[in-house]
């Protein structure tokens, strides 16, 4: 019988050396929703630390996987059948290069756009099938590495933003939850 909880999963890299860089957007939104849970993350044996509670009266799992981004496939399918969340209950949490700063972008299934966590989430539950909420970091200035771009920090223009940023993607991931994809998407498709 599949559990009829979100399994909420924010992409990032573990460690403090990536901490506050643009490819933990997913971590970093994650967080803020623990705080509206009210509750910390707990390592589990799904190679993820989780936090089990309720947003907007639903039962989720929040959960960040304890491998590197390329590899996230892994402790996503772990998680998941541990917990037995449908990949249409799967919500993924991510950084996204080809939307402006703080943009954000509701969908189910599609391409990965290159994202190299969203290839090894795809492969690992053999579907594309789950929902994204994508969070934009814009493009790299100039003929910058889109990879070294992304395991910076924030620029200090951005981090005065970002506090509001990571809440109202927090936001959305709640409406997602309580009135759907396509509600969620009038709301927070900018």
């Amino acid at each position: 019988m599949t559990d009829e909880r979100y399994l909420i999963v924010g992409l990032g890299n573990p460690g403090p050396r990536y901490a506050g860089t643009r490819h933990n957007a997913g971590f970093l939104v994650l967080d803020e929703l623990a705080a509206r849970i009210g509750s910390s993350f707990k390592a589990h044996k799904g190679r993820a630390d989780v936090l089990e509670g309720r947003l907007a009266g639903q039962p989720v799992v929040l959960a960040k996987p304890k491998s590197y981004m390329n590899e996230s496939g892994g402790p996503v399918v772990a998680t998941s059948r541990f917990y037995k969340a449908d990949v249409g209950r799967i919500v993924v949490v991510h950084d996204e290069l080809d939307l402006p700063f703080g943009a954000l972008r509701l969908k189910r299934g599609g391409g990965e756009g290159g994202h190299n966590g969203l290839k090894s989430t795809s492969a690992a539950l053999g579907s594309k099938d789950y929902l994204r909420v994508r969070f934009g970091i814009g493009r790299p200035p100039g003929r910058q590495d889109p990879a070294d771009y992304v395991l910076r920090e924030f620029a200090a223009v951005e981090r005065k933003d970002l506090a509001f940023l990571l809440d109202r993607a927090a936001d959305a991931v709640e409406a997602l939850l309580a009135k759907g994809l396509e509600a969620a998407q009038n709301e927070f498709n900018t």
